[in-house]
């Protein structure tokens, strides 16, 4: 009978699990890492991007998303929409094809991968012979042509890839229809373009790499006509009249050819080069179209002029008198024109996709501005230094930084998205929310994270504080009047810092107050709050000494930043108010805002200190260095690993040489002092080295035993359990727990008199290993409230009758501490369960998926090994356990964050946060719907001849 009640409780806790917890990667936000090929359906209205990692993404209408992954691990080359169809077709560098579709399933969409191919040779052929330079996807939707590194032509029936051989279109075909003074000259290299005629799908034009470009009736299987440039080709346009041909090439000029029945000679058609007379880099890509009743619309890439623009990345945009180069800040990939109506109609939008981001550019604007995008933004125009979610964000607070962002945007074209694919099927999000990114040059970006799209929302400075060489770097990029060529600098992307100590490190915003906290990498902490008006004022900076006048340290780090001291015009949004300067100025590691008591809570790997900022006093300082922790002066957290790597080791080699002298009672400081030269040496190669995604210090190995790593604010009982008082707990990486008692005046008196602390505990866990997190449970087992959230409405008082527990979360292992006697109650210990260490944690709130009105607190833990476990609460007990994140990923682990509802994102490259959830009830992911299009071909024009005899003669092999 008993057996049968504990499997019986096992049972309902199990369906307890599946109720609350589920694990699922939703969504990637962000702008794909490394892109290398682009693809775009005018009847779908999708937006295709390869990556040299073999992903496919595809984007419309904003909420319209999928992702594809090939398995080989190949990079995508190109990306070629169907005419008119719901499939597209990936080539990769290992030479082969691939054909996705977007099928239905229960109502949506899902992206599909349908067939893979690979040209094979006759037997013997070289390789060159069936390697794929180009293809065509022939408006019928039936047939692929494929040409080759060995000037082949291939035809294919898709989506079977089923390969045509009478149809082919071999090199000696060709040769043989070239005039002989052209042979004669020179051989014709690989198929550099395949275009097909606008308005006779029978013939397609077949550009070589050395210039010959051939006109060829694939019904009549024969070459109409020659054309034979003598430069390099490099792309080929075929206007929409089919009247003319565009021919760009490698010494940066292009040429136009009239498509008629006669050969023509070198000297028929003149070049122009737009950029020259100086040599002149490639125009990689050309593209002409008409407008109605005006001059066409010429876009180009490349062809600057090699010596003095060679490292410009621009596409050239003419149109009547306006020339414009617009200026990118990567190297440019692909890109396409977008079209409002049918053929010939004015084009709307210039989409180019850059090796670091997506611009699009309003062509029907006056001053061809950008249009903002919905996603694909570049999260890492300056490198992602740190996150900070919040979750429920109230009305009036979203309301007021959309605001204070809209006057930031009012460069930005007011025309709509034009890529409108697909229909989104999401719900509405059930609320609102927000991320916060710090970035190395000293900027917060705000983004709604609400929903799939991760949307721009406003954009905090703080390089205004200080002083930097922003101002003049501005003023150089200008474009001065009548310059030649007419370059305008496009895009945000920017990884250039003034100065990486203006890098953001830890942010706190408080959604109830609107009081914002960020700190940087030079020890500085700026606390912020929000005016909806532009405002003049001066920053005072409060100094704080966390080494109390300790002797004989020597920092070797950076200098503190400046602070202006004339006053700052600040725009409309967050505006500072109060600067606290830790000195040493080492990187800020934890920081903790309490907006009912105006605190704010600071640490860095020399001590802790508070502050208040309702009367800009330093409240508490204290040092936490050991004496023996001399490398936390010796410079900057934020370096390289394998600088780390050496660090450790030169550590291990000094504790080897101490062991070493206490073993054999010698004097062997020689040695000694020989390996602290080392370690002063590769301390001095960390500071030259490039500034980093921080990377989390391990105590037993690195020392920095005095880091805070955790700050913490609770009001609870410190010193009886008759009378809960305001608390801080810091906990540190040498595995110490430090709790000071406030004392807050009354609230009539609180401008006047001084906020108090004292120490009232000091707990060193045994283990001594960081402390990553402290949570203090009230009588229920629940975790506190945040600030001013029981006065909003939104949680319920904490019970303070029963008696409340401290759980302390260190990297080994969870422990609950009764209060106010801190004795040890239960734990949890991680590395006895498989040799983790815990790198985040946060505590969530998982609501049931069958139940609306129940739910369960819970741990969200990762590890050093890119497990995520949930961990209950008050009990500590295990619950599930899922694998996320690489453990090789150590950048994806340190930039992990959680929400307060079960979700979290992190890193997948510099440029990607991957979305995911841990929760039943919570998930953000896209759905979506894409509809076939209505029209068929047959409406457009009517089918070539060509495709219903290719397709009998396959029906007839059949």
């Amino acid at each position: 009978m008993k057996r049968f009640r504990r499997h019986g409780h096992e049972t309902q806790r199990d369906r307890l699990k599946q109720e609350l917890y589920q694990f699922n990667k939703t969504v990637e936000h962000g702008f794909p890492h490394q892109p290398s090929a682009l693809g775009y359906s005018p009847s779908l209205q999708l937006l295709a991007i390869g990556t040299r990692s073999g992903a496919i993404k595809l984007y419309g209408a904003p909420g319209v998303e999928f992702m594809g992954l090939h398995d080989e691990n190949a990079a995508v080359t190109q990306v070629h929409f169907m005419p008119h169809q719901v499939e597209l077709v990936t080539l990769l560098d290992d030479n082969s094809l691939h054909m996705w579709t977007l099928r239905g399933h229960k109502g949506l969409s899902e992206l599909l991968e349908i067939g893979r191919f690979t040209l094979t040779g006759p037997p013997g052929a070289p390789p060159s012979v069936t390697r794929v330079t180009s293809v065509l996807a022939h408006s019928s939707g039936e047939l692929l042509l494929l040409g080759t590194e060995g000037g082949h032509v291939f035809i294919v029936e898709v989506p079977g890839f089923r390969e045509l051989e009478e149809r082919n279109i071999s090199l000696d075909q060709v040769a043989n229809s070239v005039p002989e003074d052209y042979i004669g000259r020179r051989n014709l290299e690989h198929v550099e373009s395949l275009q097909e005629n606008p308005v006779n799908p029978n013939q397609v034009v077949l550009g070589y790499g050395r210039g010959l470009m051939v006109i060829w009736d694939l019904e009549k299987q024969c070459a109409m006509q020659h054309i034979p440039a003598t430069q390099q080709l490099e792309s080929v346009w075929w206007t929409e009249d089919g009247e003319y041909i565009i021919s760009s090439h490698s010494d940066g000029s292009y040429c136009r050819w009239m498509v008629g029945g006669e050969d023509m000679n070198d000297d028929e058609e003149k070049s122009d080069i737009p950029y020259g007379h100086f040599p002149c880099k490639a125009i990689s890509k050309i593209v002409q179209l008409p407008t109605e009743g005006g001059p066409p619309f010429l876009l180009f890439s490349g062809g600057m002029p090699r010596a003095s623009y060679g490292d410009r990345h621009c596409i050239t945009v003419i149109h009547g008198k306006t020339h414009v180069a617009l200026d990118f800040t990567s190297r440019i990939i692909d890109f396409f024109a977008i079209r409002d109506g049918p053929q010939f109609s004015d084009p709307s939008a210039l989409v180019v996709l850059v090796e670091e981001e997506l611009v699009v550019i309003d062509l029907q604007t006056e001053g061809w501005p950008v249009i903002q995008t919905p996603y694909l933004i570049p999260l890492h125009s300056s490198a992602i230094t740190c996150s900070h979610h919040i979750s429920a964000i109230p009305l009036k607070l979203w309301e007021r930084i959309i605001a204070a962002g809209a006057m930031q945007y009012t460069h930005y074209s007011k025309k709509p998205w034009p890529i409108t694919g697909g229909q989104n099927l999401a719900p509405d999000p059930p609320q609102r929310d927000l991320l916060l990114t710090g970035h190395e040059d000293g900027i917060v970006n705000f983004w709604d994270a609400s929903g799939v799209c991760l949307y721009p929302m406003y954009k905090l400075s703080t390089a205004g504080v200080f002083h930097t060489d922003s101002d003049l770097n501005d003023n150089m990029n200008q474009g001065t009047e009548g310059e030649w060529p007419p370059f305008r600098k496009v895009g945000c992307f920017d990884p250039y810092s003034d100065d990486p100590r203006l890098g953001i490190q830890k942010i706190h915003l408080c959604k109830y107050s609107g009081y914002l906290t960020v700190a940087g990498t030079a020890g500085q902490i700026l606390v912020l709050e929000l005016n909806d008006e532009a405002a003049e004022q001066t920053v005072e900076a409060k100094v704080v000494d966390l080494l109390q006048g300790q002797e004989g340290f020597r920092w070797k780090g950076h200098t503190r930043l400046d602070v202006r001291e004339e006053p700052v015009l600040f725009p409309a949004g967050f505006q500072p108010f109060a600067l606290v300067q830790c000195q040493p100025p080492a990187v800020v590691t934890a920081l903790t805002l309490h907006s009912e008591w105006k605190l704010v809570a600071f640490g860095t790997s020399h001590g802790f200190g508070l502050y208040d900022y309702q009367q800009r006093n330093n409240v508490l300082i204290k040092c936490t260095l050991n004496p023996t922790d001399q490398v936390a002066l010796e410079g900057p957290l934020s370096r390289v690993k394998s600088i780390k790597k050496s660090l450790r080791q030169s550590f291990r080699r000094i504790r080897r040489s101490r062991v070493s002298l206490r073993k054999h009672h010698v004097n062997n400081a020689a040695k000694l002092h020989e390996a602290n030269a080392r370690l002063e040496a590769e301390l001095a190669e960390m500071e030259l080295a490039p500034v980093q995604r921080k990377i989390e210090a391990r105590s037993s190995d690195d020392s920095f035993t005095g880091l805070v790593r955790t700050l913490y604010f609770a009001d609870t009982f410190l010193t009886d359990s008759s009378h809960n008082t305001p608390s801080l707990w810091a906990g540190t990486n040498g595995g110490c727990v430090f709790a000071y008692m406030l004392r807050l005046p009354p609230a009539e008196h609180r401008a006047e008199e001084p906020v108090t602390a004292h120490q009232a505990k000091e707990i060193q866990l045994m283990h001594r290993a960081p402390v990553v997190g402290i949570v203090v449970l009230d009588g229920h087992g629940a975790p506190l409230p945040e600030p001013l959230e029981v006065a909003h409405d939104l949680a319920r008082s904490p019970d303070m009758h029963g008696s409340h527990h401290l759980l302390v979360i260190s990297e080994e292992q969870f422990k609950v501490f009764t209060l106010p006697k801190v004795s040890a109650k239960m734990k949890l210990k991680l590395t006895a369960i498989d040799g983790s260490r815990v790198r985040r944690v946060g505590v969530a709130w998982f609501g049931s998926s069958r139940t609306e009105d129940y739910g369960e607190s819970g741990l969200v833990v990762l590890t050093n090994q890119g497990d995520l476990h949930i961990v209950s609460l008050p009990h500590i007990k295990m619950q599930v356990h899922y694998p996320c994140i690489r453990r090789e990923d150590v950048s994806g682990i340190a930039s992990c964050v959680f929400t307060k509802y079960g979700q979290g994102f992190y890193l997948i490259s510099p440029s990607e946060f991957e979305r995911f959830s841990l929760s039943t009830r919570y998930l953000v992911e896209p759905r979506c719907l894409v509809d076939a299009p209505r029209q068929s071909f047959n409406q457009h024009r009517e089918l070539p001849e060509i495709v219903p005899n290719l397709l009998n003669e396959v029906n007839n092999c059949h």
